[in-house]
């Protein structure tokens, strides 16, 4: 009870000084994502999975082309990017979808800063295990067998804008890794463990650390 009350006040205090300290970002970057390409400021992404596997719609500045989530799974000169895709943990190196100023985004991951609303809102936290697609939850699970009790503990927790493997990795960790630390995170539930974590993240995210 006690953890819970603390960490959802340090979501709120933080989230809010995080839209003031970033107001600057959150003006410029609608304006070139609009001048950039055509399609919407927002990523046109599905719905991803959230504590207790609810579904919610997390915000995130659109750093490709529009309809790119779609486009992979369904359009012929993707197809080869689409195996790819999936044999590489849903990550890929090099993507061609990626837009200009989206690759910027990216590189800073300053494109995960309207997560920051879903904190306020309460469908995510700061820290936590990241928040899977759907698709990518049943997928990866079929290809990492064994993987399914970390998956089962890493939703028993909000997922977060940061946490253990983001700050430990990021692209370069595969999903069994992944969905292994997250569960760690999600068992060992700590706000000291938490604070280090949000003191780790300017570093990755400026670094570039990771990043794809």
């Amino acid at each position: 009870m006690f953890y819970n009350a603390t960490k959802r006040l340090l979501d709120l205090v933080l989230g809010v000084i995080l839209l003031i300290l970033f107001s600057p970002v959150f003006v410029v970057a609608p304006i070139l994502i609009k001048l950039d390409s055509p399609g919407p400021v927002f990523a046109d992404i599905p719905p991803r999975v959230g504590k207790n596997r609810k579904l919610f719609r997390m915000y995130k500045y659109r750093s490709m082309i529009a309809n790119a989530h779609q486009l992979l799974r369904t359009d012929p000169k993707f197809k080869q990017l689409f195996e790819e895709y999936k044999n590489n943990s849903y990550k890929l190196k090099v993507d061609p979808r990626i837009t200009r100023v989206g690759k910027w985004l990216r590189r800073f991951s300053l494109d995960e800063l309207p997560q920051v609303i879903n904190v306020i809102i309460g469908d995510m936290s700061l820290v936590g295990p990241r928040a899977y697609y759907e698709d990518e939850l049943e997928e990866q699970q079929k290809v990492y067998p064994g993987s399914e009790k970390h998956v089962h503990k890493l939703l028993t927790v909000k997922p977060g804008i940061t946490g253990y493997w983001q700050v430990g990795g990021r692209s370069a960790v595969n999903f069994d890794k992944r969905v292994a630390m997250d569960a760690a995170y999600a068992d060992q539930k700590s706000i000291l463990e938490d604070i280090v974590i949000i003191l780790k993240t300017p570093w990755v995210m400026f670094s570039g650390l990771g990043a794809l």
